[in-house]
């Protein structure tokens, strides 16, 4: 089996020389954006989850702005992190921002001018998260997934757990190009976070998918990720 930096290296070529890859290039080391992310984000608004979902977590990322955008437009609660957490998360209300900024609230400049950082209080305020939509290098059928490689997508997912927005049972979406969608098996940790569902420009994909992390493993945390994110040290304060 390949190994994880192996697989991006690939899909990431495969996409640039396929000319798939669309702004911001090159894709390499990022959250590909593609062309089609439109027609993916299309068929995931026809998902049940998402029709029924009145608070959603989405990435950051430049293929997941029309998911962003939809959402506000649905008039759904719109979590975001910031990048790399190091700000914690930003709460984007529709109801208070004008709608003719949708567009720019779902960019991350516009996020941060238009919604509001929010810590542990606010966020357990809102009582659970009820879908999550994840940027993705690799996927495949099992729902194993790649990120870009950094671990933030995981360690969001944990914190959320941690404190009780998110189970077992919540459902995690990516959108990807068709390309992304491989095969094989994926490498795996004990910290990732398997999907339910893959949505392409071509086809939606229910995953076969194993148990997920109950939160964050503290044993193995990398001290990184500590020294830079607040929340995660407050976390850690309350854990004591």
């Amino acid at each position: 089996m390949l190994g994880k930096a192996e697989i991006r290296k690939r899909i990431w070529e495969e996409m640039e020389r396929k000319n798939i890859a669309s702004f911001p290039r090159p894709v390499f080391g990022r959250i590909p954006n593609f062309k089609g992310s439109g027609k993916a984000a299309e068929n995931l608004f026809t998902l049940h989850e998402w029709k029924k979902a009145l608070v959603v977590k989405v990435n950051p990322d430049a293929p997941q702005m029309p998911v962003r955008k939809k959402c506000l437009e649905d008039g759904k609660l719109l979590v975001m992190p910031t990048p790399r957490i190091r700000e914690g998360f930003i709460l984007l209300d529709p109801k208070i921002i004008p709608k003719r900024l949708y567009g720019l609230a779902s960019t991350i400049k516009g996020a941060f001018s238009l919604g509001r950082k929010i810590g542990f209080r606010e966020l357990e305020s809102l009582g659970k998260i009820d879908m999550i939509v994840e940027g993705s290098v690799a996927v495949n059928k099992w729902g194993e997934r790649l990120g870009k490689g950094e671990g933030y997508g995981e360690l969001e997912y944990a914190i959320l757990r941690e404190i009780g927005l998110v189970d077992e049972d919540t459902p995690i979406a990516t959108t990807v190009h068709d390309i992304q969608v491989l095969s094989t098996r994926l490498p795996q940790d004990p910290w990732d976070v398997p999907l339910d569902i893959i949505v392409t420009p071509s086809r939606i994909l229910r995953a076969e998918r194993g148990p997920r992390p109950k939160g964050i493993i503290w044993e193995v945390l990398d001290k990184k990720y500590l020294d830079s994110i607040p929340l995660l040290r407050e976390l850690a304060g309350m854990k004591k």
